[in-house]
């Protein structure tokens, strides 16, 4: 519940006053203003919009309050409580990210990979309270979340302990010169961190949709704080009163290549899982801190003739056994594709889609039909390369059945179906997994980035720890890689 809020006590109040009558005088003083001299009226209002623009852009801070803060709070509280979940549709979908980094000082880089168009949805970003893995791109504006590690009972402290680290916080976006806003929390482990944030970030139909999560893996973070000049080369200090040491020593240092992870691989299968479960597409993010430092649209880059590429790979690589390419994750990884080369600085990249087909298989003609076809209606410009997938099919052709069955049953009930469509992934043998690796990397041999069909966490739990072996043999060299597992329908085709 919400009141507007109160006069200034020393205004004056009007009986006859009415936003109506107010309108009414602005309006008729414009008029006499250009009955009067049009050309005088004209200048002065034109200087009039000079003065605002340069106060607003060069005004010093203070501490007697604006006048704007109040404006805004009024009209984005007036346009959010619109925002009716109910009334959502597929034409209006918007990626809104929930990004979770293990330490901002090994994220610095990624957040600046690129910002996409600001329409595109909001960006939630979280660190989490692990020293964890991996780092993935900051995309507009949008939430900065942190997680404490084995935070202390709240009874037994004289207030809340995280008080007091919004203003490192606020000073740290300012440093990454991002658009975002500042949520923080606390919980007992990563896992109910990352619940409560997918729960509760947001407001009403800005909550997001879509959870990125760096891959676990052995690569060592890196440092950034002392290798980028926002944070060697500031101010003294800010205007929340941060200096750069204090922000510098306020972050823990990086995990060291011998230091545990404080994040097990069945909690990080598990943060998977939960996020699947809440209908929130996944996305992890492998090698994102190889991604070449000069964007392919930069005039060096438009000069190189062999260019760069950005490939989508929408076949389950995992369960290549799937009927079709076109379902709601494969399309989700176009959009995801298509979004980043609207971006301007991946705008020279050119988007390219592999199809997988065998020597005897009739009907590849049709499948790159139906495929242009699709493509035509989402309007993504894109080229389609076949793949000879025959070497590869028969490695998989190959693979030991799992528990000595060829696959359930034929009178099995649905719930049997079920659990082997989830144990469908965990068949597939190294050999398999490492013929698939190679594929990739020779069909891709100038992509700045790949996205790749991510599969289902299985069900059985004790499988999580085998299938995040396998995405790592999936995915090993093949540079900066995106796995996406996407549950939102996101084109749509009719009028």
């Amino acid at each position: 519940m919400s009141v507007p809020p109160p006069a200034f006590p020393g205004s004056p109040t009007f009986q006859l006053f009415s936003w109506h009558t107010c309108l009414l005088g602005i309006l008729s003083c414009l008029v006499m203003m250009f009955l009067i001299s049009p050309a005088a009226a004209s200048g002065s209002l034109g200087l009039m919009l000079l003065l605002l623009g340069f106060i607003h852009l060069r005004s010093a801070a203070s501490s007697w309050g604006y006048i704007s803060q109040a404006l805004i709070f009024h009209q984005v509280r007036k346009y959010l409580l619109l925002l009716d979940i109910r009334k959502d549709h597929v034409k209006f979908w918007r990626p809104q990210i929930l990004l979770m980094v293990a330490n901002p000082r090994g994220g610095v880089a990624a957040h600046q990979v690129h910002q996409p168009p600001q329409e595109r949805g909001p960006l939630c970003a979280g660190a989490r309270g692990d020293r964890g893995p991996g780092r993935t791109a900051l995309v507009a504006d949008g939430r900065l979340t942190w997680r404490f590690s084995s935070p202390p009972p709240t009874d037994t402290l004289p207030s809340d302990p995280i008080q007091a680290h919004y203003n490192f916080w606020l000073s740290l976006v300012d440093k990454l010169n991002i658009k975002a806003f500042v949520d923080l929390t606390l919980s007992p482990s990563v896992r109910q961190g990352t619940q409560h944030l997918l729960r509760i970030t947001g407001l009403g139909g800005m909550k997001p949709n879509t959870l990125v999560l760096g891959f676990y893996d052995r690569c060592v973070p890196e440092d950034y704080f002392l290798q980028d000049p926002a944070f060697s080369q500031a101010r003294e200090n800010d205007e929340f009163g941060v200096d750069l040491a204090a922000l510098q020593a306020h972050f823990p240092p990086v995990r060291g290549p011998e230091q545990p992870r404080a994040l097990s691989p069945a909690e990080y299968v598990a943060i998977i899982s939960d996020a699947v479960k809440m209908h929130k597409n996944v996305c992890l993010a492998r090698y994102f801190h190889l991604l070449e430092k000069e964007p392919p649209s930069t005039p060096s880059a438009k000069r190189r003739p062999e260019g760069r590429y950005i490939d989508v790979w929408p076949l389950n690589l995992l369960r290549p056994s799937a009927p079709t390419y076109v379902d709601i994750c494969s399309l989700f990884l176009l959009q995801m594709a298509c979004i980043l080369t609207m971006v301007s600085s991946w705008r020279a990249a050119r988007l390219r889609i592999f199809l997988c087909v065998e020597s005897g298989d009739v009907g590849w003609v049709c499948k790159e039909e139906k495929l242009r076809e699709l493509l035509t209606k989402l309007r993504i410009k894109a080229t389609i390369k076949m793949v000879a997938w025959d070497r590869v099919a028969a490695l998989q052709g190959q693979q030991p059945p799992l528990g000595g069955d060829s696959g359930p049953p034929a009178e099995a009930p649905e719930q049997a179906g079920e659990a082997f469509l989830h144990a469908a992934p965990f068949r597939v043998t190294g050999e398999y997994l490492a013929s698939v690796n190679r594929l990739l990397q020779e069909q891709g041999g100038q992509a700045a980035v790949r996205f790749l069909y991510l599969p289902r966490p299985p069900a059985d739990t004790a499988q999580y720890e085998r299938y995040l072996e396998q995405l790592e043999l999936l995915t090993t060299g093949l540079g900066p890689t995106l796995l996406i597992h996407g549950l939102t329908p996101v084109t749509c085709t009719e009028l």
